[in-house]
């Protein structure tokens, strides 16, 4: 402690002068007092300064975060009785966030149809706000150790989350359902976890001709059913380029009968999609601005079966392309 040692060094070059022989008694010992005194605040103080030097940085709240404003082409959506490919443009805000005790994944979507699907009372294309959130609590954070990291698996989590949409199409779907469960993360290279949810739905059909009737609704509320999400992301160094693969592939099991009174079917989707970060190519500035092409695969589209299906559309099989700029 070196402020101590030196106001110990200062008393005592200084008790030969403020405490002289000839001062009283009783004055040596109030002055001797208030030396010390001061020798103990100066030494406090050193140690407090210390402690406080030595104390760790408070750790940030976002071990990872990344948002990004992102625009695609759909080049053959498909929509269920619709028979033509749709074309649409899609602007989509995505947010994805990891802390120390799980994750946060925010998606909208806004979708706009060419006239090949088209607005209710209308010749011009639909639009449709879809949106979605999954989140995620470290099963490792809830033990406070790693209880959840053998083998190949690095955490087992709780998972939830829901979706919501709405359409002004004839239809106007009102999608709003709520999901929850399990995630296993698997320690790899890039990113790979497998969701076992439980999701229970509710909707909404406009048309009456095919909603309303003996067994049908308006407004269904659907069976509760399983749901398998697989996300997964691979940088592709090996390419010497600033590549990778992403994606995720849903099952999504029979779901009891919709509004019309019709059984729904297992309904598979797969997106895919090859990024490029361009902003590094150019020397702009690394992870900044994306383009990406997509591929994707639904069969069954929201479960319809396609053969029960007036019109089509309920197997989507597409390539898409588009950019992304990271906020």
């Amino acid at each position: 402690m070196v402020r101590a040692r030196e106001a110990s060094a200062l008393l005592s070059r200084l008790r030969p002068i403020i405490l002289p022989k000839a001062y009283p008694m009783k004055t040596k010992i109030l002055l001797g007092a208030a030396l010390v005194a001061f020798a103990s605040q100066a030494g406090a103080a050193d140690l407090a300064s210390k402690k406080k030097a030595a104390a760790p940085a408070p750790a940030p709240y976002f071990l990872f975060a990344d948002t990004t404003i992102s625009y695609r082409f759909e080049t053959r959506a498909k929509e269920p009785g619709v028979s033509n490919p749709v074309q649409k443009n899609v602007v989509s805000l995505t947010h994805f966030d990891v802390t120390k005790w799980g994750t946060n994944f925010v998606n909208i979507d806004v979708l706009k149809s060419n006239n090949a699907d088209v607005a209710n009372n209308s010749s011009a294309g639909a639009v449709e706000a879809y949106g979605l959130y999954r989140g995620t609590v470290s099963g490792n954070y809830l033990a406070g150790k790693k209880a959840f990291a053998f083998g190949p698996v690095k955490d087992v989590s709780l998972a939830f989350g829901g979706d919501i949409n709405n359409k002004n199409t004839q239809f106007n779907p009102q999608k709003r359902l709520v999901v929850g469960g399990v995630q296993v993360d698997f320690d790899v290279p890039g990113v790979l976890n497998v969701a076992l949810l439980a999701g229970k739905e509710w909707n909404h059909c406009g048309i009456d001709a095919a909603c309303v009737g003996a067994g049908k609704t308006t407004d269904p509320s659907f069976n509760t059913n399983a749901h398998i999400e697989v996300n997964y992301m691979q940088p592709l160094a090996f390419t010497g380029m600033p590549l990778k693969f992403s994606g995720f592939t849903n099952f999504v099991t029979p779901k009891g009968k919709d509004g019309s009174n019709t059984q729904t079917k297992l309904e598979i989707l797969s997106d895919n999609r090859l990024t490029l970060d361009f902003g590094k190519v150019v020397g702009y500035q690394a992870n900044k601005v994306d383009t990406f092409v997509g591929y994707r695969y639904w069969m069954n589209k929201f479960g319809n079966p396609s053969k029960n299906t007036n019109g089509g559309g309920t197997i989507e099989n597409q390539i898409y392309v588009g950019l992304a700029y990271h906020l």
